[in-house]
């Protein structure tokens, strides 16, 4: 069995070819900057939307890459409310959600605080408010004090993926991941957000939920790269489509004897898709604030504003005046009456299929 890279001596050393890696990197340095200069050129509240639009889409991919599917809009009304936007159509949330979120929060809007143990454990009990990982007690807020391997397959036909870090070496290695991380080092923080993910993934200090808080970190040191509390892209949307690419090549390179270089290739990779698929999203965000531009001296009722920016974040399906009820909390006549209203206002178009339920459309404005 190849050794693990942490049985080296000195396993943290790490180094890479730089001649493999310039080219991409400066391609998502020059993205980064062609984003932020983008967004910095829109509205005050253009920004604010598109800010809680990714931190919404971080948190959600970021579960989901761990199988865990949360609820679009009570992850985005608790992001709202926690940082003062005002929105239409606040939900409850429960608390699996707020912990999550206060995670996410925490990374990306204190990203200039250093990161130590209580902060870290401050995550994980926000990730683990019960004690319980499904029906599994877990140590909470606390490094793990058991060993720790990722299997897959049946019982009794079980497939060790991988062994990480004794528990007793734990510790000690993690304050020398935070010395290294709070250090202001050389190394440009992109490179460095990609070191973190790996290095803590090495480790794999907790119980469960070392993926999500691996992200975090990611998205911390991201935010320093880019000098701001307001996020534009998303790379655990990215880490969600790779997904295969991302644990085999976690699985390669953890076998390495230091050279991390296919590791940092592939994470500055699928930081450029990130930052590629954020510029469609702009778009989206840029056609939303136009309509209203253009529509601004028309009257709309909450449930017809309510609707229609869903229309423009993205709606799935076609529009129906069923749905409309639903997403407006209000009788199926109530929706049809406020759809006929946009049709005659020129905003909605009924769509020329036939058949039993007849469905809407934004009319090009």
């Amino acid at each position: 069995m190849a050794k693990y890279i942490y049985e080296y001596k000195n396993w943290t050393n790490f180094t890479w070819q730089e001649t493999v890696i310039n080219s991409i990197f400066g391609e998502v340095r020059n993205l980064q900057g062609k984003i932020i200069w983008q967004m910095n050129s829109l509205g005050f509240k253009t920004k604010e939307e598109a800010t809680l639009a990714t931190l919404t889409i971080d948190v959600i991919k970021s579960s989901e890459i761990e199988g865990e599917k949360l609820n679009y809009d009570q992850v985005r009304s608790s992001i709202a409310r926690r940082l003062g936007i005002n929105i239409a159509g606040l939900v409850s949330t429960n608390r699996n959600i707020e912990g999550v979120v206060e995670m996410m929060l925490d990374a990306t809007q204190n990203y200039q605080k250093s990161l130590t143990n209580k902060r870290l454990f401050g995550w994980h009990s926000a990730l683990f408010p019960t004690g319980h990982s499904g029906i599994h007690k877990i140590e909470a807020g606390r490094y793990r004090t058991g060993e720790m391997q990722i299997v897959s397959g049946a019982m009794g036909k079980e497939k060790v993926h991988y062994e990480a870090v004794p528990a007793n070496k734990v510790k000690e290695e993690m304050d020398k991941f935070l010395k290294w991380f709070n250090n202001n080092s050389l190394i440009d923080p992109v490179l460095k957000a990609a070191i973190a993910h790996f290095w803590f993934i090495i480790i794999h200090p907790f119980d469960d939920g070392n993926g999500r808080i691996a992200r975090a970190i990611s998205d911390l040191m991201l935010a320093r790269a880019d000098k701001t509390t307001e996020r534009y892209y998303s790379m655990s949307s990215q880490i969600l489509i790779e997904r295969k690419q991302y644990y085999e090549m976690l699985k390669k390179v953890q076998h390495s004897r230091g050279d991390i270089t296919e590791w940092l290739n592939w994470f500055l990779h699928c930081l450029k898709n990130s930052l590629t698929a954020t510029e469609t999203t702009l778009q989206k965000i840029l056609r939303k604030t136009e309509f209203w531009k253009v529509h601004e001296n028309k009257v709309f009722n909450e449930r017809q504003r309510l609707v229609l920016n869903k229309l423009f974040e993205g709606f799935e399906g076609k529009l129906k005046s069923s749905k409309w009820a639903k997403i407006a909390k209000c009788s199926p006549d109530t929706a049809l009456r406020d759809i006929k209203n946009l049709i005659d206002k020129g905003i909605l178009l009924q769509e020329d299929e036939g058949g039993r339920s007849t469905n809407y459309k934004l009319a090009d404005f």
